[in-house]
């Protein structure tokens, strides 16, 4: 009997210690293959894949790189440079700065007014106008002080002058051309006489 249980039990025991170790093996494999996986990342999640963008057509492209060509283009040419002629008038009468205003715009100049030969050369300093008519008489600067400052200021355009006053005698006129002024015309004049004097001056 005794016999019996030992023959029945040896191989019941091996058994069990078969098992244990199998076990611990599939164990100890497992751990292994987690180590690994998290190792690779092959237990991680799968990255989220870029948005793909839209394939852009060649009709767009065709549009886009003609708008550029022409924006290159435009932008390599200089501005055009402004034509207008100004006519700066300088007399102490409202009255005939308006007359005079008048036929520098039929002349086809802008015409700009100042009342008396300070005003008229700060105007200048600012921006020399094309053409000039000023009077003789005026207050606070008269018209051959005018003349005379206006020459000296430094500008790579230089202005006509003309007077325009009622001083006719020949030392007048004389003086007035010695004060720096291209020509002189006797008021009153009307607009066929200031236009004859500008085309003499290739003003007209």
């Amino acid at each position: 009997m005794q016999n019996l249980i030992k023959r029945n039990s040896g191989p019941n025991r091996r058994t069990g210690m078969e098992g244990k170790t199998l076990a611990e093996k599939l164990a100890q494999n497992e751990a292994k293959l987690a180590a690994q996986d998290a190792a690779s990342g092959a237990g991680s999640a799968p990255a989220p894949l870029a948005p793909t963008q839209p394939a852009e057509s060649d009709e767009t492209a065709a549009i886009v790189a003609a708008a550029k060509a022409m924006r290159d283009r435009y932008a390599a040419q200089p501005a055009p440079a402004s034509t207008a002629k100004t006519c700066l008038i300088v007399d102490d009468s409202r009255v005939i700065r308006k007359v005079s205003s008048k036929i520098a715009l039929s002349l086809g100049y802008v015409p700009l007014e100042a009342e008396n030969g300070e005003e008229a050369l700060a105007r200048c300093k600012k921006s020399m106008p094309d053409l000039v008519l000023t009077d003789w008489n005026m207050p606070e600067m008269d018209g051959i002080e005018f003349v005379t400052k206006l020459r000296s200021i430094p500008t790579p355009k230089e202005p006509v002058v003309v007077f325009c006053t009622s001083n006719g005698e020949a030392k007048d006129i004389h003086d007035g051309i010695a004060a720096g002024a291209d020509d002189y015309i006797v008021k009153p004049f009307d607009e066929a006489a200031l236009k004859a004097k500008l085309e003499k001056l290739g003003r007209g």
